[in-house]
């Protein structure tokens, strides 16, 4: 698992991030040659990133989720992710949404995920009521309300990685609120090995030490 400390993905920074989002996707994918699943935290967000992803890296196998998928269409995207070391396969896909949980893509249908950003929910007024509830009861309303929920998004992205005690794969946090305090006191225990990179060259390092190890069997 490792976090981009350098990549600020607030909803004032994102625009700003693009580029170094999609190269840090990209590094990702140039590691090891396979399947691969790039969850974001808005369809908006996710179809600006696709573009932007596409128009840099055309060479790239991309699939999308679209919105109000039917089942059949669901099980279309997922049957492309199959065990082959011959190309990439990209999929972008929406936190919170039907493929960041309950899918179970073991071995080498899935080599890796990609996260970007902390997954808080939407401003709305149900949100924000539950946050003055908490904050009335002498509470952190917005921990409660946004930061949570949007770190149980997280989970259950990042757990569709490891489906067996046999898979391997890699977990990338892109978004620098990730190496901070606010943050990592709610990781889960096993995530105590993340490493924090903080820069392109550090990422690159990491994810290419990490396949070599898995490779050579250390």
């Amino acid at each position: 698992m490792l976090i981009t400390s350098y990549i600020p993905v607030t909803y004032q920074q994102r625009q700003h991030s693009l580029t170094k989002i999609i190269t840090a996707i990209y590094t990702m994918i140039t590691a090891k040659t396979g399947n691969y699943l790039v969850f974001l935290p808005s369809y908006t967000f996710l179809k600006q990133v696709v573009v932007a992803f596409n128009q840099a890296y055309p060479h790239v196998d991309t699939i999308i989720q679209e919105t109000n998928m039917t089942r059949i269409q669901q099980e279309e995207f997922l049957k492309q992710f199959v065990s082959n070391l011959s190309k990439v396969l990209l999929g972008f896909a929406v936190l919170g949404g039907s493929f960041a949980e309950g899918i179970d893509l073991k071995g080498d249908r899935l080599n890796g995920v990609a996260i970007v950003s902390v997954g808080l929910p939407m401003l709305n007024s149900e949100t924000n009521e539950l946050k003055e509830y908490f904050d009335n009861k002498q509470k952190n309303g917005f921990q409660y309300a946004y930061q949570l929920p949007g770190l149980n998004n997280i989970f259950q992205a990042a757990g569709r990685v490891i489906r067996s005690s046999t898979d391997i794969g890699v977990v990338l946090l892109i978004d620098s609120r990730f190496s901070t305090a606010r943050y990592t006191p709610f990781f889960p225990p096993h995530w105590k090995y993340a490493h924090v990179v903080h820069n392109k060259l550090e990422l690159q390092n990491n994810l290419f030490k990490f396949w070599d190890n898995k490779n050579t069997g250390s």
